[in-house]
């Protein structure tokens, strides 16, 4: 039986991915394959994300690149910390 992931869970991918590529950034491309998105999806989620605060997008010749801001690195570090607790107390989120 195939396991779907919540928003929640992509938004800390998407995050996560974000957050390991540094102050160089992630393109398009590559945050597409490390979150397993399809581009339609990963645009509706980038456009929250940036409505949000959490990442910041920047367009150079054509090409996007996206860099986590310091509120996205908290909103992960919370993520994550509420995931493990969720986690042990066999909870999914």
């Amino acid at each position: 039986m195939a396991s779907y992931r919540t928003s929640m869970q992509i938004v800390g991918d998407l995050l996560n991915a974000t957050a390991q590529s540094g102050q160089d950034g992630i393109k398009t491309t590559a945050l597409l394959s490390k979150a397993n998105l399809p581009h339609s999806r990963l645009s509706k989620f980038i456009s929250n994300l940036t409505g949000a605060g959490l990442i910041n997008k920047i367009e150079f010749d054509g090409k996007h690149t996206f860099v986590i801001t310091q509120r996205g690195r908290q909103y992960l570090e919370t993520y994550v910390k509420f995931a493990n607790v969720a986690q042990s107390f066999g909870l999914e989120l």
